[in-house]
């Protein structure tokens, strides 16, 4: 049994938010997370080696699970560590292949942990030397360093760096991690060079800012109206009818493992008799929002995917589980102005939300709002964070464990093709 000693401890280095930044490629595509623990107010004090134990234990209980293995497919992790706080036995409860390791040149060069960080490179973990100007001298440094931080995507430093990796002749991955707007994303995509993007940054431009929604926007928009005012589900089917890739990647999507419904829906109307209008609300949303490939970044589709399954995921237990699709449909349309690249006053305008989802969306008010609210600022730097969930009647532990799932979730939707692959429509009938 533990002592009252190591329940403090514990109970301190648990008492932390999880706040993340997402790794693009050129594309815009995420494929990787640098995850940090932000304290709660007055557990500051706790050292660097138990929060990387708090955080590394949370995250393997989330994403690693025993009998289903890694739920992020080849998404990376990258956890900021130093020499003291390299421990070895919670590190092994994740994938090496998927886990980098970020260390500054002093303790990379620790001659105390040599031993530890060779066993770790052995395993398969990887390593990105922060805050350098080049790669060190020693030849068996530089053998660690599977990643290397570049800053703001220096164009000097870059092509200092290459020249130094193509005389290594080893794999060496450039990466990014100071660039505060889209137009250093930008440079640093000439230069194929990824970047770290973390919600301080402002939102991306849409690839071609629409003047009003586009034709498949404007159906899905039509037949969420249809929903909201309860017309028959013949009314609806016929709507369908219109598009039947449309119809497809409906039922591709309620049918998907992510969803997990348990039980195999073959069209429309089995799926309204057996759940009713509102989780077919909730489905069109996400229809809705990966309906304009062509204006909007797969950076942003899955952000606001995971963002809308993050806010639904607080509410559970804490509201009518009738909110449930409300509150995915809050997460979601906060960023649909940028999905749809129209104005948010346009998509309020075209898609009838209730007034407590409006009201969350634009002011962070209402019932919905502060689920939202706390999903952003988990989303940046985690300030607010502790305020926010305590309003809610949320610990820390919780508000990790929705934000972990949510991550899953929306890697789920992300394998299962949500996005328009082609018009597939064999096998769906209206």
């Amino acid at each position: 049994m533990k002592d009252s000693a190591d329940e403090l401890v514990d109970h301190r280095h648990a008492s932390a938010y999880m706040t993340h930044a997402l790794l693009l490629d050129p594309q815009q595509r995420v494929m990787g997370y640098r995850l940090a623990w932000r304290a709660v107010p007055g557990h500051e004090e706790v050292n660097v080696a138990l929060q990387l134990k708090s955080l590394v234990a949370s995250v393997a209980k989330h994403l690693n699970a025993a009998k289903t293995g890694w739920h992020l497919g080849r998404n990376v992790l990258f956890f900021d560590v130093t020499a003291d706080s390299l421990l070895l036995s919670e590190l092994q409860s994740l994938p090496p292949e998927n886990v980098v390791l970020c260390m500054g040149l002093d303790d990379l060069t620790d001659a105390d942990t040599r031993l530890t960080l060779l066993f770790l490179r052995e395993q398969g973990f990887g390593f990105m030397l922060c805050h350098a100007q080049a790669l060190p001298e020693e030849p068996e440094v530089r053998g660690l360093i599977t990643h290397f931080d570049v800053g703001t995507g220096d164009p000097d430093l870059v092509a200092s760096i290459r020249r130094e990796r193509a005389l290594r002749q080893r794999p060496l991955h450039l990466i990014a991690t100071q660039v505060a707007t889209w137009e250093g994303f930008d440079a640093c995509a000439a230069r194929s060079v990824d970047v770290f993007v973390d919600g301080a940054c402002a939102r991306p431009p849409v690839k071609e800012l629409a003047r009003t929604l586009q034709p498949e926007s404007l159906l899905i928009v039509r037949l969420m109206e249809m929903i909201r005012r309860d017309v028959d589900v013949r009314e609806i089917e016929a709507a369908f009818k219109h598009d039947a890739a449309l119809t497809y990647r409906l039922l591709r999507n309620i049918n998907s493992p992510a969803i997990g419904l348990g039980v195999k829906i073959h069209s429309l109307r089995d799926a309204v008799n057996m759940f009713g209008y509102s989780p077919l609300f909730r489905w069109l949303s996400l229809l809705l929002a990966t309906s304009n490939t062509n204006a909007c970044s797969p950076f942003m589709m899955q952000k606001a995917i995971m963002r809308g399954r993050f806010v639904e995921l607080m509410g559970q237990g804490r509201l009518r589980a009738s909110d449930s699709d409300e509150l995915f449909v809050v997460g979601m349309f906060s960023l649909m102005d940028q999905l749809l690249g129209v104005s948010m006053k346009e998509v309020l305008a075209r898609v009838p939300l209730n007034e407590p989802v409006q009201q969350a969306i634009l002011t962070r008010g209402g019932v919905y709002g502060p689920f939202l609210a706390l999903a952003e600022t988990c989303e940046r730097d985690g300030s607010h964070a502790a305020r926010l969930s305590e309003a809610l009647f949320m610990n820390a532990s919780q508000v990790n464990a929705a934000h972990l799932s949510a991550m899953v979730w929306s890697q789920d939707i992300k394998t299962q093709g949500v996005k328009r692959k082609g018009s597939q429509t064999q096998g769906v009938r209206s």
